[in-house]
């Protein structure tokens, strides 16, 4: 789909050393496999009390909801309206009319509107997230030409449609996933019948010092306009584990470069400028309240590129996704009653046990729905390999690709064995 061979234009990076990798968990997939992808795992914050992905608000149902990151997003019972900004100390996004979420305002934060300079090269992100009936909003920056998008991985996140606006211009493209990287939350996407773009100020992280003075830009809120967050770089090279709202579907990142720029819901994915304008981060993660002063992380640009890089070379690996995964189209059985919902639409991270294979739900207009599978059935096989587990199933899927083939078995409620053959489709971003 890509030419492997990153664009004439593309900023070169030094070497990097790639972020520690959680350990492997089970996944319990309503559709895609796992597609050489890794399960995030529950875990202590390294050293911040708490810190969310402050990367996509999200809306869904009619209601305002908000995320720290792309998915099992905690929705308001009670109110109808639009994620915004409104009044917060930046540690605890707000929607609606400024009520905090996570935690408790400690103070009013006035958001600037960004300069016409700073739009340049920079784009809001919306995405469907089809699978969750939902949609969500983040901010990437323009890479190249005819329209390499790098941003965070989990403004995208679960996400079935793309629409990109081009700040400069409000011209609005479709956006295909490049690739991913979950583990460094980085991703790049690619506009769809792109050219002329101008390319975001792209900088280096090299020679960062505490005290700089930084500008933190995004998509704040899904509001009209983009907000400009000043600040100053408070610690360098620093390691988190950050989660949603709730705590839960925790991501471990580190090299990273903290701040006290007021960054909210919706920034992710967005520039980190310096004093001279130039991009030296990526807005990844802000705390949740728990401190008395603004705490923002963003990923240092020059580890960013090198990702990015990567999936543009082609590599596909456990750190690196390219395209989408596949898509089978069941839910299973909850591993154990003591789960939490993933940073995506597709299922469950388990806590303990395995869980069975038997189906819990069946996704509409999906190779599965068409093979006649139902909940109550229970996989066996896949190719022939035994499937006992929902860790079995994620295991073997993740070794095919969209449009692969593959012979189902199962049984059915009254013990009855059944085979089909099934076309695997593309699944949503992971």
């Amino acid at each position: 789909m890509y030419d492997s061979t990153p664009p004439a234009g593309f900023p070169v990076a030094p070497p990097f050393a790639s972020a520690a990798l959680l350990a492997p968990g089970a996944a319990v997939p309503i559709a895609p496999s796992a597609h050489r992808r890794r399960n995030w795992l529950a875990g202590a914050c390294a050293t911040i009390a708490a810190a969310g992905l402050i990367g996509a608000s999200v809306l869904t149902g009619g209601s305002a909801t908000t995320n720290l990151g792309t998915g099992a997003a905690t929705t308001s019972q009670s109110s109808g309206g639009t994620v915004g900004v409104g009044t917060g100390s930046g540690t605890t996004p707000t929607w609606g009319g400024g009520t905090p979420i996570g935690g408790t305002s400690s103070s009013e934060t006035a958001y600037t509107e960004a300069t016409a300079a700073q739009l340049i090269g920079i784009v809001d992100i919306h995405t469907v997230l089809g699978y969750q009936d939902g949609a969500a909003a983040g901010t990437g920056m323009v890479l190249t030409s005819d329209g390499t998008i790098l941003t965070n991985n989990h403004v995208v996140e679960g996400a079935t449609s793309i629409d990109v606006t081009v700040l400069s211009t409000g011209k609005v493209y479709k956006a295909e996933v490049v690739g991913t990287s979950p583990t460094q939350d980085v991703a790049v996407i690619k506009l769809v019948g792109a050219s002329g773009l101008t390319h975001a100020a792209i900088g280096s992280s090299a020679g960062l010092a505490i005290g700089n003075s930084v500008i933190a830009v995004g998509n704040a809120g899904d509001e009209s306009g983009t907000a400009a967050a000043s600040g100053q770089i408070t610690a360098l090279e620093q390691s988190i584990t950050a989660t949603d709202e709730s705590g839960a579907n925790s991501e471990k990142l580190s090299g990273l470069i903290q701040t006290n720029a007021d960054v909210v819901a919706g920034d992710s994915g967005g520039p980190l400028y310096n004093s001279d304008g130039e991009i030296i981060g990526i807005n990844t993660a802000g705390s949740s309240g728990t401190t008395a002063e603004p705490e923002s992380y963003a990923i240092a640009i020059d580890s960013a590129l090198s990702v990015a890089q990567r999936i543009l070379h082609g590599e596909d690996s456990e750190v690196i996704h390219q395209g989408l995964p596949a898509f089978l189209g069941v839910s299973l059985t909850p591993a154990t009653t003591n789960t939490s919902p993933r940073r995506s639409p597709f299922g469950q991270t388990p806590t303990a046990a395995a869980g069975s294979s038997t189906i819990a739900g069946v996704v509409e207009n999906t190779p599965a729905a068409d093979l006649g599978l139902v909940a109550g059935d229970t996989i066996t096989a896949i190719d022939g390999t035994a499937i006992a587990t929902s860790a079995d199933l994620s295991t073997v899927l993740s070794g095919y690709n969209p449009g692969d083939k593959i012979t189902v078995s199962w049984t059915d409620a009254s013990g009855a064995a059944h085979t089909g053959t099934a076309t695997l489709i593309e699944g949503a971003a992971d």
